[in-house]
């Protein structure tokens, strides 16, 4: 007889498929393993070999795994949202000194959500679910549909804090307005961008991202689907300044996702790469001297992409934090629903989770490659 016996994290993968089933999945492993070694002792006995303190050993093995496994999947932090949510844009609140993530509600066939929601912490690790900030149809007259891939700025109006919170809806964006992170939003009654821009015959008005330049406090959009569209906000930040529009040219390798942040005098705009429905959604990355520059291509510039090894996939649609006050950052992404995403085909790409993993620079300001992790981050001390 030959006994295998299977590492604990690739069983633990098989088996976890999120924390809220933990225990339950670890119960079928106990009773599993119980049979096993039950049906092992009746053989010693056949063979007269068996002793009391065997079979002790023997039934407190599959217990002490059981425990392992479970402890395991406890101490993990991805995903930090419980259910399925997708390109989650991350921001840090001056006013109330929270971080807060707006996702795509996901878990929908062909994307056809039709709400956003927020979620809070303090730490990065421990997340709030603070309910529902935009509902289409009811707050949003001109889109009943299609609810995706939001992004925020909290900007000083009149000495006071304004939120403006862009969103994808029937393929076009808008724009709506609180004095709170999370909410209520006023929708500003119309679309904000409602088609292609000149020139441009492919591709989807979708994938906002809000970025203000911290050197000028000039804010820009980022939009597109096959294209990458940027504009200056107006002071208003619900209104463009349209002879600011540039299309900005990345590698061949762009499909959707813009996120910009800046560092150490360089501007980094990162983006997903192929369906968010394929394992291989990735995310690669440009720099530009300008929040409308032209793009430099790194060599080497993938920094996420699926491991296989720990069966995390379709590592996507992110956005960047900074620590207030510190040079430490992290990335916000989503990926397949782990373990059984992968086996799902195509409709993996409509059950997604989100998680937070570090993001380090080389002393030249390249990104280093991510490694997607289980385990996640971490909470982080002020």
């Amino acid at each position: 007889m030959i006994i295998k016996i299977y590492p604990v994290r690739n069983r633990m993968q098989v088996l976890a498929k999120n924390k809220l089933d933990v225990k339950f999945r670890a119960q079928k492993l106990a009773k599993l393993y119980f049979f096993l070694f039950f049906g092992l002792q009746a053989r010693l006995m056949n063979f007269k070999c068996y002793s009391s303190r065997v079979g002790a050993v023997l039934l407190a093995i599959p217990m002490l795994f059981v425990q392992t496994v479970v402890a395991q999947i406890k101490n993990n932090a991805n995903p930090v949202l419980t259910g399925h949510y997708a390109d989650p844009d991350i921001i840090y609140s001056n006013k109330t000194k929270r971080y807060y993530i707006y996702p795509t509600t996901d878990g929908f066939k062909n994307w056809t959500g039709n709400y956003f929601k927020v979620f809070s912490s303090k730490d990065l690790v421990s997340w709030k679910d603070e309910g529902t900030i935009l509902q289409l149809g009811k707050d949003v007259t001109w889109a009943d549909r299609n609810a995706w891939a939001p992004c925020i700025a909290e900007k000083k109006v009149n000495g006071k804090y304004k939120y403006f919170y862009y969103f994808t809806a029937a393929l076009k964006i808008g724009v709506a307005v609180s004095d709170s992170p999370t909410g209520p939003f006023i929708d500003s009654g119309k679309p904000l961008v409602d088609q292609r821009p000149a020139g441009i015959t492919k591709g989807l008005t979708i994938d906002p991202d809000v970025f203000t330049d911290p050197k000028t406090g000039k804010s820009y959009l980022y939009w597109g689907n096959g294209f990458m569209a940027a504009a200056e906000l107006n002071e208003d930040m619900v209104s463009l300044k349209s002879e600011t529009l540039t299309i900005l040219k990345p590698d061949n390798t762009f499909r959707e996702g813009t996120n910009v942040f800046y560092r150490n005098g360089i501007y980094y705009f990162s983006w997903s790469e192929n369906d968010t429905r394929s394992p291989d959604y990735r995310v690669r990355y440009a720099t530009a001297s300008a929040p409308l520059g032209a793009l430099t291509i790194p060599d080497n510039n993938l920094i996420l992409a699926k491991d296989t090894v720990q069966g995390i996939y379709g590592t996507g649609h992110h956005s960047v934090i900074q620590l207030p006050k510190k040079d430490e950052w992290y990335i916000v992404y989503h990926r397949f629903e782990f373990p059984n995403g992968i086996k799902m085909g195509r409709d993996a790409g409509y059950n997604r989770e989100v998680c937070i993993d570090r993001m380090e620079f080389e002393s030249d300001g390249r990104i280093r490659k991510i490694i997607p992790t289980l385990k996640g981050i971490n909470p982080i001390k002020k």
